[in-house]
């Protein structure tokens, strides 16, 4: 081999070296572990992580249709929860109904027709009355702002007109932006009644069946579990339909007490459609929680505004204080003792169902909690309690005198003084709280 020969193959293997070629001769490199060539098939996906992945997206997949579905639903399920504890309510009625002979659907149709017949004519009853009285209320509104502007000029010193005043009104922002809000407003307002409409509907319709088909209900019901569960079932249910009778007694009791208080009250102001006014007050306070007060108190104060503007003054006051009256005297009382629950628990079952559901958990609260109650104290072991003074709310004999003995003995540095075991004096070890 010439020099130029050697030459030329140096600088082709250099060029080959140079484009990662290995030279001829050249055992050929091992590849790196792990790879495809090398190592066969441990750089293969695991078989169960394609099937891992398929099942975990699905079950995300599900929770979230899931979640949709039940904020879509969630209307529909309060409609039906509010149906099922008014066809609890009924069950009773229907009940003694349906044992006299008479068929369960013709029974619950005339129950809801008694029930729809009273609401109705309450409604077009008071409709007319608040009518006819805004009527007059907007034929005499200038003699009692009159009246009003003559009190404020006497007391504050001033110099008002009625003029100035229906200017000031009739030209101020708030004026101008409320009527165009009301302008714009209007077909929301409609949407609102017809919604409240149908879901009127949607709980009667509901409250229908549950009522007519109750035994075919829990019949299908008691189909799907064991003849001991079936018991249960059934106990529960008729748990539930007591406590529910129980605590609509109780509220209707409580309409009743109301009503005539208001009543009394309004007929010594001389009211007009004072017993109007106090059905409307003992209804509405009961029956719609929270804000069902204020609601009822506002109807007579500006009723009795009509007749005296210091009348509504006195109406305001007899309702604030008849409600503390009836939420810290009567209401607890009342509702313990037909509902069979601690003040404490009925109020507490008020606040958590409203902070829950809102208006509808403060309304079926104290019954689903009074039925949970009933239910599970049977399976409470029970036990019978010491005959201790303590447990009745009265101290040791004794205790007390001998608790100081051993304080001051303590404080003077001379020791515990000695007491013989079992004798009358001995104290037991006691904390400060039971001191």
């Amino acid at each position: 081999m010439t020099a130029d020969e050697k030459t030329v193959q140096d600088t082709v293997a250099s060029d080959e070296a140079a484009v990662g070629i290995p030279a001829q001769g050249t055992p050929p490199a091992s590849p790196p572990p792990g790879s495809a060539a090398g190592g066969g098939g441990a750089a293969r996906m695991p078989r169960w992580l394609p099937r891992a992945l398929i099942l975990a997206l699905a079950l995300y997949a599900c929770f979230q249709l899931g979640s949709w579905a039940f904020h879509q639903l969630i209307g529909l399920l309060m409609n039906i929860l509010i149906a099922f504890f008014l066809a609890l309510a009924i069950e009773p009625a229907v009940g003694r109904m349906a044992a006299r002979g008479m068929r369960r659907g013709l029974a619950t149709f005339l129950v809801f027709f008694a029930v729809l017949g009273a609401g109705i004519g309450f409604v077009v009853l008071l409709g007319s009355m608040l009518a006819g009285q805004i009527v007059q209320m907007v034929e005499d509104f200038p003699q009692y702002l009159d009246s009003v502007i003559r009190w404020i000029n006497g007391t504050f010193h001033t110099e008002l007109s009625r003029v100035e005043v229906q200017d000031s009104l009739l030209r101020s922002d708030w004026l101008r932006k409320y009527v165009q809000n009301s302008a714009s407003g209007v077909l929301d307002v409609s949407a609102t009644v017809l919604g409240g409409l149908f879901k009127l509907l949607t709980i009667f319709l509901f409250s229908f069946y549950f009522a007519a088909d109750g035994p075919r209900l829990r019949r299908a019901l008691c189909s799907v579990l064991p003849p001991a569960k079936q018991t249960e079932v059934l106990r529960a249910w008729e748990i539930a339909v007591d406590k529910t009778g129980g605590y609509l007694y109780s509220r209707g009791l409580m309409a009743l007490i109301s009503g005539i208080a208001h009543y009394i009250l309004l007929e010594i102001l001389e009211v007009p459609y004072a017993p109007a006014l106090a059905v409307w007050v003992g209804l509405l306070s009961q029956f719609i929680p929270t804000i069902g007060t204020y609601l009822a108190g506002a109807l007579p104060m500006l009723i009795a505004f009509t007749v005296d503007p210091w009348y509504a003054v006195w109406v305001l006051g007899f309702v604030v204080i008849y409600q503390q009256f009836e939420n810290y005297v009567l209401q607890p009382k009342l509702t313990a003792r037909t509902v069979d629950i601690h003040p404490a628990v009925a109020f507490g079952s008020v606040v958590a169902g409203t902070a829950l559901l809102g208006a509808v958990g403060a309304l079926i609260a104290i019954p689903a909690v009074a039925t949970l109650q009933a239910f599970l104290g049977a399976y409470v072991k029970r036990y019978a309690v010491t005959d201790d003074p303590r447990v009745h709310g009265h101290r040791r004999h004794g205790g007390g005198r001998a608790l100081a003995r051993v304080r001051s003995a303590l404080r003077s540095g001379s020791g515990v003084p000695s007491t013989p075991q079992g004798a009358a004096g001995a104290v037991p070890p006691q904390t400060d709280a039971e001191s």
